[in-house]
């Protein structure tokens, strides 16, 4: 009896030894397949990079009738800017404030723009006149395009604080 309960033991542990084996053998290919995934997903990935769409620099913004005195916010969602028509001119403002770039709301009650991540305010021309921002807010170039609407062009600004205001292209009369 003692000879057969140790060929029953032998043949428990070499179950056991098998099943070990075995388990350990799928563990370490288990590693290389999920190396191997990552290596060739990662190789996959390469040849489709991450593009990111942005916004036309150039845009039309409607006819200078359309816009009655004050600020308009109908274009702050849309491409962040304001529209301030003035009984002579029309702007287009950047809805970005100077201090961190947070985008200031219009509070047409108190006639100023405020930012609300850290109390800049600036006048509805774009003047900073409290606040920590550093200088006044930027303006865009516009014209009117040949079917009579405004062209808005982001890629050219104008500075309140280099006295750019003025110049040809930050404003359009009316």
């Amino acid at each position: 009896m003692d000879c057969q309960t140790t060929s029953d033991e032998k043949t428990v542990t070499d179950a056991k030894v098998v099943n070990r084996r075995r388990a350990l053998y799928l563990l370490g290919w288990g590693f290389i397949g999920v190396f191997l995934t990552t290596v060739v997903g990662s190789a996959i990935r390469f040849f489709f990079p991450r593009i990111i769409y942005e916004p036309p620099t150039k845009y039309k913004v409607g006819n200078p009738l359309e816009y009655t005195l004050g600020v308009s916010e109908r274009f702050k969602k849309q491409f962040r800017v304001w529209i301030v028509r003035e009984v002579d001119r029309i702007y287009v403002i950047q809805a970005k404030c100077t201090h961190l770039g947070c985008t200031p709301n219009w509070l047409s009650s108190e006639g100023k723009f405020k930012c609300p991540c850290h109390g800049s305010g600036f006048t509805p021309d774009g003047v900073n006149i409290e606040g920590p921002a550093p200088r006044p807010l930027e303006r865009f170039k516009v014209v009117l395009a040949e079917d009579g609407q405004i062209l808005v062009d982001e890629s050219v600004r104008f500075r309140g604080e280099r006295d750019e205001w003025q110049k040809p292209g930050a404003f359009i009369l009316v």
